[in-house]
Formats: C-alpha cells, sequence, structure tokens
C-alpha cells in the first residue's frame, strides 16, 4: 500500500482516513521491527535503519537516531488509532486560544491563570502569548501537584 504525497491532503487539523491509518500502522510496525532487530544484533548504535525507495525507485538509506524513531512511532500510534495529532515546537508562541485548546480548559479560567502568574506570558499589542515551553511546564506541574495529592491521600487511607 502506497500513499503520495500529491494524492493526499495535509493531516493537519483533520482525523485520518482509513488508509492513513492502516500506512500510520504499517510504518509504526516497520519502525518497532527496526528497533528489534537493531537491539538484537547487539549494535550500540543509537539508530535504526531504514531503507526508502524513492518514486523513481531508487533506494535510499535513513539513519534515524532512536529517540527520533522512538517520537515518530508514537506520532504513528496516535494516527493509526484515528486521533489527530498537533506538533508545537516548545519554543512557539501561542495565542490564548491554543493554550486554552492544549490544557483544554475555558477562556476564564486561563485568563486567570495567567492574571494569577500561574503561566508567564507576554503582551503583543492587545493580545497575550503564552510560550508552549511555558505551558507544559504548567500542565507538568499540575499533574505532578496531582499525583502527590493522591499519594499523600493513598497514605491516609492506608
Amino acid at each position: 500500500m502506497a500513499t503520495t504525497a500529491g494524492k493526499t491532503a495535509s493531516l493537519s487539523g483533520r482525523l485520518p482516513h482509513e488508509d492513513e491509518k492502516a500506512n500510520a500502522d504499517q510504518l509504526q510496525q516497520v519502525l518497532a521491527a527496526a528497533h528489534g532487530s537493531a537491539g538484537a544484533s547487539g549494535d550500540d548504535d543509537e539508530s535504526v535503519r531504514l531503507t526508502v525507495v524513492a518514486n523513481d525507485g531508487k533506494p535510499a538509506t535513513v539513519a534515524l537516531h532512536r529517540s527520533l524513531s522512538e517520537l515518530l512511532m508514537g506520532m504513528l500510534r496516535v494516527i493509526g488509532d484515528g486521533d489527530a495529532v498537533m506538533l508545537v515546537p516548545i519554543h512557539k508562541q501561542l495565542s490564548t486560544q491554543q493554550a486554552e485548546d492544549l490544557l483544554n480548559v475555558s477562556r476564564p479560567h486561563l485568563t486567570k491563570l495567567l492574571d494569577r502568574g500561574d503561566i508567564p506570558h507576554e503582551k503583543v499589542g492587545r493580545h497575550r502569548r503564552v510560550k508552549a515551553n511555558d505551558l507544559f511546564d504548567y500542565r507538568d506541574r499540575k499533574a505532578r501537584e496531582c499525583d502527590d495529592a493522591l499519594a499523600e491521600l493513598a497514605a491516609i487511607d492506608a
């Protein structure tokens, strides 16, 4: 099964079609098998090598660092499950709408977080901008606080 870039619209902003989900599953399996064979060979190299055949029929070998191939496998797993994926560079400035969407909170709640200084932000003209990294730091901090509170409750219950 092959899909060419010219015949497929961008996945950005929409759910994947059945053929795209199948392609994602297939590529994820190929990457997973490459990970398994790289580890089985006892090779200390941190890369996975894939051979890709271009439209002109010429093969090219691509070496993907293990961390990059693991990131790709995670993205492919999500696409294969039929979910949308959004990549956000950590240094990107986000609008408040984008920040609300990523945190899954309401506009008034985000405004309260920004006003209290819980999430650093900048003003660009009349608009606030939040660095994605600051947003992810806040999300991770809140998750740790929840985990700590649950552990404390479990300890009290025990």
